[in-house]
């Protein structure tokens, strides 16, 4: 599998995830010219915004690890053009979540990180 259909079997393994543990999946891939987010998600009372990292393995560090301040950044941007095109607003709750795949002894394991950042302007 190259890098492309890795990023899309693993959105796909999230969005189950997600939905097994009570999130509604509201958007996946959503793009504009601020940048894109894996998965957009309801989760209670929050619009969550969350970014799929994946992991065969530990030699490159976490997945979570691999969500960098630039990303972050182009998440929160994204995120506020969601806001303002979906529902004219920006008073409805969100959080920038991260969800982590990682390949444990060969078990796919599952890290959903609530509140993983905060916005960032």
């Amino acid at each position: 599998m190259n890098k492309r259909e890795i990023g899309v079997s693993s959105e796909a393994l999230a969005c189950d995830y997600i939905a097994s543990q009570g999130g509604i999946i509201a958007a996946r891939n959503f793009s504009c010219k601020q940048g894109e987010v894996d998965i957009i998600a309801r989760d209670g009372i929050y619009l969550c915004f969350i970014e799929v990292k994946y992991r065969k393995d530990g030699s490159y560090g976490l997945p979570e690890e691999a969500v960098s301040f630039a990303k972050q950044k182009k998440i929160c941007k994204v995120s506020k053009f969601y806001l303002y095109s979906k529902y004219k607003s920006f008073d409805i709750p969100i959080r920038y979540d991260v969800l982590a795949i990682s390949v444990i002894d060969g078990i796919l394991s599952f890290r959903w990180i609530k509140d993983a950042f905060c916005y960032i302007e």
